[in-house]
């Protein structure tokens, strides 16, 4: 009967209760879609990467190499002589290694010389390989695999030609040395999607006239005739491990780390995506810490309309004391409203964010790589609904301790 007579009064003062399940539906939306979207970016990033266990640069710091090396953001402090990576590659501990040479780029996207061993080794997702959608991998000196997101932004197709800029935001183009597009990958939501992958011996070949970071003027060597030289890489920007067993990694670790011919660091994956979170771990405590004060502030607003709508529901409020209603039933009324606004709200706003998350999911995957799962609510989620029912509840207990003192006669005299 309490139940029936809640939601009349509710259905009575439409227009405003429905603003105010508005307000609750939208904040508890944004509350659980920074959740979502946190966790979502957690889970992206770490896995962007898999199956490698050392990430080894230039001596640096630990994030820095991560972040040139896998997400193609920044730049490398040095790079790492062939020798170097030569000596890496020949110990015991290595099951493989995969270089890596960054620093040119095609209309903004990062070009990244590497070997055909990336595309058996680089794994995302746990065990996720990369697939060619058309066409296949790099196989003449100046061919070039492009990312599903290169392909989609600049259009291209295999066979279409590719001229590489020198450097990051550079004008300076290697027009002497075009590619070709060997091959699209498939989507893949990592970094590899926005990259333009190519042979180390190309990246050796396109300078082939350069010195110093600047092309030699009046010297242009023809594609023939660079096709015979020794194009055999200087350095690398980094390296890609796996080690033979997981408990020679630390091993391995300490020994590059300790390399005397030039520093080095050897990094673990995941250990140096912690440090990542936690350096922006104060930024998500200050959204988080937003996202809670949009829910009080629409818990307020119920407060506050549960408040202006006594003056006008007094005579309401008599006329029920006078049907045999006790102070208590009013009280529970009033509060029972609030659970049921909350409780509407909290709904309305778990289907707004499940709308929001279906059609912005495919737009959010490709403008930054980042995937959003659909999943059911977790229980942590069911328990923040559960509790804003019950912060809804709580805040009406002032307005309604106010009703419940309130006077019969006070309820049936007409103010003037």
């Amino acid at each position: 009967m309490l139940v029936r007579l809640a939601a009349a009064s509710l259905w009575a003062r439409a227009l405003t209760v429905g603003m105010t399940i508005l307000a609750i539906a939208l904040s508890v939306a944004l509350f659980l879609g920074v959740e979502k979207v946190r966790t979502g970016a957690k889970a992206s990033f770490a896995n962007t990467i898999s199956g490698t266990d050392l990430i080894v640069g230039a001596r640096s710091g630990s994030v820095q190499l991560l972040l040139y090396s896998v997400f193609r953001i920044g730049n490398a402090t040095n790079n790492v002589t062939w020798d170097s990576y030569l000596d890496l590659a020949d110990r015991p501990e290595v099951d493989w290694i995969v270089p890596i040479s960054l620093g040119d780029s095609h209309r903004q996207f990062r070009v990244m010389g590497t070997t055909t061993d990336f595309f058996d080794h680089y794994k995302y997702r746990r065990d996720r390989g990369l697939v060619t959608a058309q066409g296949a991998i790099m196989d003449d000196l100046f061919d070039a695999v492009i990312g599903s997101d290169v392909a989609a932004t600049l259009g291209y197709s295999v066979d279409d030609p590719i001229v590489v800029a020198h450097g990051i935001a550079s004008f300076t183009e290697h027009k002497d040395q075009p590619f070709r597009v060997s091959g699209i990958l498939e989507k893949t939501g990592t970094p590899v999607d926005r990259t333009v992958i190519v042979s180390m011996e190309a990246i050796e070949a396109i300078h082939v006239d350069w010195r110093s970071g600047a092309k030699i003027p009046g010297q242009t060597t023809p594609p023939d005739e660079i096709r015979q030289m020794d194009l055999t890489p200087k350095a690398v920007t980094a390296a890609l491990v796996g080690v033979t067993s997981p408990l020679k990694t630390f091993s391995l670790q300490r020994a590059v780390n300790e390399y005397r011919e030039e520093p080095l660091l050897a990094i673990l994956p995941g250990v140096a995506l912690q440090e990542l979170w936690g350096i922006v771990g104060i930024a998500e405590t200050a959204l988080l810490a937003v996202s809670v004060m949009v829910v009080v502030t629409a818990l307020i607003g119920l407060m506050a309309t549960i408040f202006s709508s006594l003056n006008e529901r007094r005579r309401e409020m008599a006329i029920l004391r006078a049907m045999g209603a006790s102070p208590w039933t009013i009280l529970a009324l009033l509060v029972l409203e609030a659970a049921l606004t909350a409780a509407v709200g909290a709904v309305l706003g778990v289907a707004l964010l499940y709308g929001v998350l279906a059609v912005a999911q495919p737009m959010v995957d490709a403008a930054f790589g980042l995937f959003l799962p659909i999943t059911p609510p977790s229980l942590a989620e069911l328990w923040v609904l559960l509790g804003v029912i019950a912060a809804g509840a709580i805040v009406s207990m002032v307005p309604a301790v106010r009703a419940y003192r309130l006077s019969l006669s006070d309820g049936m005299t007409v103010r003037t």
